[in-house]
């Protein structure tokens, strides 16, 4: 018997499942992000893809993925971006995404980020782009 579109949890659901299921660093810090990427942007939408959350606002802006010794923040059009504060420090020589990884001891410049989710943003609802 098929589930019902009801029945399934919502992205939102399965985001705050995977934080709970975490019970660590990882899940602290990823909730984290999640605040910190609402309040860059208080319209943006969360969605689960390829296993992990997503934040669409007009077309793809991020997503964040959960490794034994970290926490990867991929910006979708990163390589795009102006990144003042040199937050990016994974998959710099990608053609288009830029990430910032997060070990349990790293800091988040929680500024920096908000200004950077908002770039990201701007170009994804600028370039009209809906991949």
């Amino acid at each position: 018997m098929k589930a019902d579109a009801a029945d399934s949890p919502n992205p939102s659901q399965l985001i705050t499942s995977k934080i709970a299921t975490l019970g660590d660093w990882r899940g602290r810090l990823l909730a984290r992000l999640r605040d910190l990427i609402h309040e860059a942007d208080p319209d943006i939408t969360e969605d689960w893809k390829w296993g992990t959350a997503v934040w669409t606002h007009g077309g793809l802006v991020c997503s964040a993925g959960v490794f034994k010794d970290h926490v990867k923040l991929n910006f979708f059009k990163g390589a795009s971006l102006e990144d003042p504060k040199g937050l990016f420090n994974a998959g710099l020589d990608a053609k288009t995404t830029r990430a910032i990884d997060f070990g349990e001891t790293d800091l988040v410049d929680e500024s920096a980020l908000r200004n950077l989710v908002r770039a990201a943003v701007a170009h994804t609802t600028s370039s009209g782009t809906k991949r």
